[in-house]
């Protein structure tokens, strides 16, 4: 459940905001921060809107004077985004809205473990969208892939 939230939010992400200022190892954090609330028993704030929305209010206000820190911070709110839409957390109110559509937890699986076979096929599509965004991306030239390891820059094509 790694790979497809990894891959399709930095491929979502570079197309939308064609930034070459993005940290993109902070949008993959981001991206899969989520699936570690499988271990508390369900979905619950990292899988609302408003629990990616306090995270980017209190990165904003904790980083009020560095710049340069906030740019590369803002890729985990926008990775939890991304997460939230790659999958389909938007489909069940409950946990989508929480806590504006009520307080409770929804009393379910996260939605990765919910329908697990569709989540391995999606792994499966992840490691082939993977393949296909290295090549994209030009990982294969070693500057360019020590560019992504070091400040988790990505040149994004036209």
């Amino acid at each position: 459940m790694l790979i497809w939230f990894a891959v399709l939010s930095v491929l979502l992400v570079a197309i939308v905001f064609k930034s070459p200022g993005i940290d993109y190892r902070t949008v993959i954090v981001g991206a899969v921060l989520p699936i570690g609330e499988g271990l508390t028993g369900g979905p619950k704030v990292l899988h609302s809107v408003v629990g990616a929305v306090v995270v980017l209010g209190v990165l904003m206000l904790a980083t009020r004077r560095q710049r340069l820190l906030r740019r590369r911070l803002l890729g985990i709110p926008i990775g939890m985004m991304a997460h939230l839409v790659l999958d389909g957390a938007f489909a069940v109110t409950a946990v989508f809205w929480w806590p504006l559509a009520g307080f409770a937890f929804a009393d379910q699986q996260i939605p990765e473990w919910d329908h697990l076979g569709v989540s391995l096929v999606l792994e499966v599509v992840g490691i082939a969208v993977g393949v296909w965004a290295w090549r994209w991306f030009g990982l294969d030239d070693p500057e360019k892939r020590q560019r992504f390891w070091t400040d988790g820059r990505l040149d994004v094509p036209g």
